[in-house]
């Protein structure tokens, strides 16, 4: 190898170069590069911070569990800690019980101080604000017209459509949400966002035709999670970050500061996208919800939220597997465990909670496709360690 070669090759592992947003939503990224990324993507966009406050950090108790010796069964047979790790590129895994870190591991170079992408997790941190809004009766109603806190979107497809209908992603406004598609809705809002003009997104959203009347069709949206940022945005008069910061990150002892994607400097939060925090960080949030959205005896969010916003529901008959932007996850036949719910992000990121097992399980991961990619389904692996700890 000639000198020139090989301080090529060293300056390559020394210095990974971030990858492009294109890139990364489309799945067109090397390991290292994309490992890179996702670590890194406040370097992306600009962000606001979420503030931890003054707080001292709430020390997280350890009671490790025998995990790495649990039976993951799936419809195509059964594999273990080790394949689950290994095949669907996890870059990190905690898992607690009774709020006790029962498993907590990092890959890949990542560590505790490690900020990582939610990807779409973050959703169902936006549809949380939404109950902290009603909460603090800023949102008087579910059943509210969303044009009652957006008149700018009167007169188009979001005209009947319910605050209920947007948390539930069943507006009836067409969208396609493929993320190697450069033509698709998703990859349009992307571009917008690669623009940082502020009010943009929204815009794009109010010229988007209905095709289903409100409340009779599900269609999975992150353009519908954007509006929910604007509804949170005209509700309480703060930004995203800010109030989340202030009626939760800075009250739950946060170990660290969070950044949240913006679409255009000094504008409003990416909603559906670009939440960046620690492995703990993240599992603080999910006890959070566990334990009813209350914070040190005070309700932030009304007593029937968490239930019904990680519920499954009827629309137009057909039973669907989606709440409040959180994703029931159901035992399996023949197990007699209470079901859970998560919060999930392409490429492998998840919060699953299991409030009446008190089970949490936060997962990283850098999949080689936005969906697609895992070996072993995550609620395969999530069912099986309610299973062996519960």
């Amino acid at each position: 190898m000639t000198e020139a070669i090989k301080q090529l090759f060293d300056d390559q592992a020394a210095q990974p170069e971030l990858g492009s947003v294109r890139d990364a939503y489309s799945g067109r990224l090397f390991p290292t590069t994309q490992i890179h990324t996702f670590r890194n993507i406040d370097k992306l966009f600009p962000t606001r911070v979420v503030g931890r406050g003054d707080r001292q950090p709430r020390p997280l108790q350890y009671r490790p569990l025998p995990l790495a010796d649990m039976t993951i069964e799936t419809d195509q047979g059964d594999y273990d800690f080790y394949d689950y790790v290994s095949r669907n590129r996890v870059t990190a895994l905690l898992v607690t019980k009774d709020e006790k870190v029962a498993l907590e591991q990092y890959e890949y170079g990542n560590t505790p101080d490690t900020r990582w992408m939610s990807m779409s997790m973050v959703k169902s941190i936006s549809t949380t604000l939404v109950g902290a809004a009603m909460q603090d009766g800023l949102i008087t109603s579910l059943d509210d017209p969303l044009t009652k806190y957006l008149p700018s979107l009167k007169g188009g497809s979001y005209d009947r459509v319910t605050v209920r209908h947007l948390l539930q992603m069943t507006s009836g406004v067409h969208w396609d949400e493929t993320h190697t598609d450069p033509n698709s809705e998703r990859r349009q809002v992307l571009e917008l966002q690669i623009a940082q003009k502020p009010g943009a997104i929204l815009d794009y959203m109010a010229s988007l035709p209905r095709v289903a009347e409100p409340g009779t069709h599900w269609n999975y949206s992150t353009g519908e999670t954007h509006v929910v940022g604007e509804l949170v945005r005209a509700a309480t008069g703060e930004y995203l970050a800010d109030y989340l910061s202030r009626k939760i990150w800075s009250r739950l002892g946060m170990e660290s500061d969070a950044t949240w994607w913006l679409e255009a400097k000094d504008g409003l939060e990416v909603a559906g996208s670009g939440l960046s925090a620690t492995l703990r960080d993240y599992a603080r949030f999910a006890h959070f919800i566990m334990n009813g959205g209350v914070i040190d005896g005070e309700a932030i969010l009304p007593d029937w939220w968490v239930a019904e916003a990680g519920a499954s529901r009827v629309i137009n008959g057909q039973d669907l597997d989606y709440g409040f932007m959180w994703w029931p996850v159901h035992p399996p036949a023949g197990t007699n465990f209470a079901p859970g719910f998560s919060a999930r992000g392409i490429f492998g990121q998840y919060m699953y909670i299991n409030p009446t097992e008190r089970i949490v399980i936060v997962v990283w991961s850098a999949r080689a496709k936005p969906l697609g990619s895992e070996v072993i389904l995550d609620n395969d692996f999530f069912n099986a360690v309610v299973k062996t700890i519960r």
